[in-house]
């Protein structure tokens, strides 16, 4: 299966575990020398100060990813722990 980065970044991403709409792919974490994908990160979502405010990412490993579907992309996340850098990023580590 082939897909484009601008066809995944119109699926939504949802957690199988809780169910949780985590948002679309903002940007992608490629191994340069094989030419991978290692991970995918979604914006945090932190309703309207987001678009005042630089808010942070989740980022979603690849060995995560359960099913690539048709409108969707399905992840298994069973913990994640928030990681704060400074006052408006924030990173979240499974």
């Amino acid at each position: 299966m082939t897909e484009k980065l601008t066809e995944l970044r119109c699926k939504e991403i949802i957690n199988v575990c809780d169910g949780a709409r985590l948002g679309f792919i903002r940007d992608m974490e490629i191994d340069t020398e094989s030419g991978c994908i290692c991970s995918i990160i979604v914006p945090e979502r932190t309703g309207l100060r987001s678009i005042f405010f630089k808010c942070g990412e989740i980022i979603i490993p690849w060995n995560c990813i359960s099913k690539i579907g048709e409108d969707l992309i399905l992840v298994e996340i069973k913990n994640c722990r928030r990681e704060h850098h400074n006052r408006r990023e924030k990173k979240w580590k499974f």
